[in-house]
């Protein structure tokens, strides 16, 4: 991996430090050749592992007939998040999302009836393995395929707020027609893990509560970047969960990046959560030529008080990790109700704060 980059270094100083305009370009000739056709096949087998899961996806609310053309449309996949998911779709409402496209998992804690009840919510339920379907993905790209081509398409996970320049006064909208007037597709997020002052399972946050009044602090500076050449996509590591589970093995830290905005084509599919999709021209959200593009933070709001109980839960289900025995002692730390503050910690003041820190930039959006 990379050695350490400073904050400034994401997403507008990395093209400067790693000389990514060198790393990105695809290989021509014959090499070129086999690697756009492995990749295309390896799309297609995305595609039809999706059209074969289908089947697993039971209708409870299906509202998609009142999707009007230009929506942007959101995509999660679910499992007892009823605590969050007010917050959740309040905020992404305020952005300007026109339908949310759910597919909730088996929850056991009135997820399900929560988001039954929204007007702009369509809802699947299934009780299969969400580790097979690849992490939910299989689901979600039956969903992004059947009802996403055409639009602008926003997957995120419940415990994830999308921020971006001016997102307090310039709706989604405004965004996507920026980026389609650049001629990009897609936008690139840098996920910032949120945490509280004291022990993870302290305080109370209800249903109706911003999450970020509990969770103020973030790790601002100890992040690794690198490109991943095969599909051009970053690879980036740090922030609290780093430092805090994953000092010794670090290679083992959750990845950070995310392009969770997508002008969707039915073609189109995410090979590993939203941190990387095929075609690989999807990938390319930082600048090669050594200035910047517009880019958002996903607000990670994990550290929730219940954290301990569910970490113990999803220790026990297995479902989350490929070789999920190389993450119990992250688990077990979790369940020790740690505290994740440190004397490096920052505390969030906003959007220009993280553009000032590098974390995202305006790139050219004025």
């Amino acid at each position: 991996m990379a050695g350490p980059v400073s904050p400034s270094a994401f997403p507008r100083g990395l093209p400067h430090a790693c000389a990514i305009g060198t790393l990105v370009d695809p290989p021509g000739g014959l090499t070129g050749a086999l690697l756009a056709l492995k990749l295309r096949s390896r799309r297609q087998l995305l595609l039809w592992r999706a059209f074969r899961r289908r089947r697993q996806l039971a209708p409870v609310a299906d509202r998609t007939a009142a999707i009007v053309p230009g929506a942007v449309l959101c995509f999660l996949c679910v499992r007892n998040e009823a605590r969050r998911l007010t917050q959740f779709l309040a905020h992404h409402r305020a952005l300007g999302v026109g339908h949310f496209l759910a597919v909730d998992n088996a929850s056991t804690d009135g997820t399900a009836a929560l988001l039954r009840a929204q007007r702009d919510v369509s809802l699947w339920h299934t009780g299969a393995s969400y580790k097979a379907a690849r992490f939910g993905m299989d689901w979600l790209t039956w969903l992004l395929l059947r009802h996403g081509s055409g639009h602008w398409c926003l997957t995120l996970d419940a415990d994830e707020l999308l921020v971006y320049p001016y997102w307090q006064s310039r709706p989604l909208s405004a965004l996507t027609g920026w980026l389609e007037a650049q001629g990009r597709d897609s936008f690139g997020a840098l996920t910032v893990d949120m945490y509280p002052q004291g022990p993870v399972s302290q305080g109370h946050v209800g249903p109706d509560d911003d999450p970020l009044r509990h969770l103020a602090w973030f790790d601002a500076g100890n992040y690794q970047v690198q490109v991943q050449p095969r599909l051009r996509n970053l690879w980036v590591q740090g922030g609290a969960r780093a430092r805090a589970f994953f000092g010794e093995t670090p290679r083992r830290a959750p990845t950070l990046n995310k392009t969770p905005l997508v002008r969707w084509h039915w073609r189109y599919a995410y090979v590993t959560s939203t941190h990387s999709l095929l075609p690989p021209r999807l990938n390319v959200v930082y600048d090669t030529e050594g200035g910047e593009l517009t880019s958002g933070v996903l607000l990670h709001t994990k550290f929730l008080p219940g954290i301990t109980e569910r970490s113990a839960e999803e220790r026990a289900r297995a479902e989350h990790f490929a070789n999920a025995a190389q993450y119990a002692a992250y688990y077990d730390r979790l369940t020790a109700d740690p505290v994740l503050h440190c004397g490096a910690s920052t505390r969030y003041a906003g959007w220009r704060q993280m553009e000032a820190l590098g974390l995202m930039s305006r790139g050219g959006w004025i």
